[in-house]
Parts: C-alpha cells; sequence; structure tokens
C-alpha cells in the first residue's frame, strides 16, 4: 500500500483552488490539474475517487478554514457592537489574506459543490451566529431582520469594500486599497443601520 505523501496532496489541492479560483469551475479538469500540480492524473485518483470528491474535500476543509477564521476570538455573549466588529475584522483579514480561497468559494456559490460544503460547516458557524443573533434580540440591540436583509446590512459593505480592494478599482475606475480606517468608517455606518 502506498503512503500519502502530503506533499503532492498539499500541491493538488493549491494548483486545484488556484485553477478553479482563476478560470472557473467549466475549466477545471484533471488531467489539466496533474499537469499544473506536477503529478500524473493516476497520483490524483490514489487520493480522490473523481472530480468530485476532491472538489468536494477541498471546499470542505477550505470551508472549516474560513469557518474557524471568522469565529476566531469570537463569543456570541459579546454586546452585537463588538461581535460584529470582530466578525468584521476576521472575515476582511480571512478574504484579504486568502484571496484565491475567497475567489475559490465565489466560483463554488452557485454550483452544487456548495451544498455539499454547507451540509459540513453550517451547524456549528449557524448555531454561533444564530445564538450571537438572538441574545442581540434579547437584549434589544436590534430589531428582528430576515436573515437576508440582516446579511445585506451586515456584511455587504465589507466584502464590496474587499472586491475594490481585489480588482484594485472602486467605481468610476478609481484606484482603490482597503485599509483598516475605510473599514472602520463602513463599520460605523453600518451600526448606526442596524442598531436600535
Amino acid at each position: 500500500m502506498r503512503h500519502r505523501d502530503e506533499n503532492k496532496i498539499q500541491a493538488i489541492r493549491e494548483k486545484a483552488i488556484e485553477m478553479v479560483a482563476n478560470d472557473g469551475l467549466e475549466n477545471f479538469g484533471i488531467n489539466r490539474l496533474a499537469k499544473t500540480a506536477g503529478v500524473s492524473p493516476a497520483t490524483i485518483y490514489i487520493y480522490y475517487k473523481d472530480k468530485e470528491d476532491l472538489l468536494t474535500s477541498i471546499s470542505i476543509e477550505e470551508g472549516l478554514k474560513m469557518t474557524r477564521s471568522t469565529l476566531k476570538g469570537f463569543d456570541p455573549e459579546m454586546s452585537f457592537e463588538e461581535g460584529l466588529w470582530i466578525q468584521w475584522k476576521n472575515r476582511a483579514a480571512f478574504a484579504l489574506n486568502n484571496h484565491l480561497s475567497a475567489a475559490f468559494f465565489e466560483q463554488l456559490r452557485n454550483s452544487t459543490y456548495k451544498e455539499k460544503m454547507l451540509e459540513t460547516i453550517s451547524k456549528e458557524f449557524e448555531l454561533t451566529m444564530g445564538n450571537f443573533i438572538v441574545n442581540a434580540l434579547n437584549r434589544k440591540e436590534i430589531d428582528k431582520m430576515s436573515l437576508e436583509v440582516y446579511w445585506s446590512i451586515a456584511f455587504a459593505p465589507l466584502y464590496s469594500l474587499i472586491k475594490f480592494h481585489n480588482e484594485g478599482r472602486s467605481l468610476s475606475g478609481r484606484k482603490f486599497v482597503f485599509s483598516q480606517k475605510l473599514m472602520k468608517d463602513t463599520f460605523a455606518c453600518v451600526i448606526k443601520g442596524l442598531k436600535k
């Protein structure tokens, strides 16, 4: 029986993330991945039964990594403003320091892989974030609203800043670089919109 070569597995994972992030799911294939990762297609099939198994496995691992990063230092008992600020800092750090993973997730957003990833990672995350929102509601820090409204107000502005940064341009093609000051200024507007 062959021993697991962690270096090869890591190379396969990294190149798969890079390929999907840069070229999309429709242009992703095992033969192309093998060539890019410097392994044979047979080597990939030692570790993964097929393309779907590979992408599902990577999406789950990356999803767990993102979830752990997002929840670092976060406690659902925190005040709404403090907890949301921790979320912003953690989400920004993950997205800015893991640009390819973020782009990889964006490609998965409208695919069957999204559901498989969410099945695995969502329980812990939903429980923690759900408790955070329930606590904020019980303390009368925020009004009750749908999840979609909450997410759109609470996080979409942050992800817009990150998108501008990754593209190097904002509206009208102006040069843009993400900064803590911009994040704090945007967060202040978000908090005004959400808190009672």
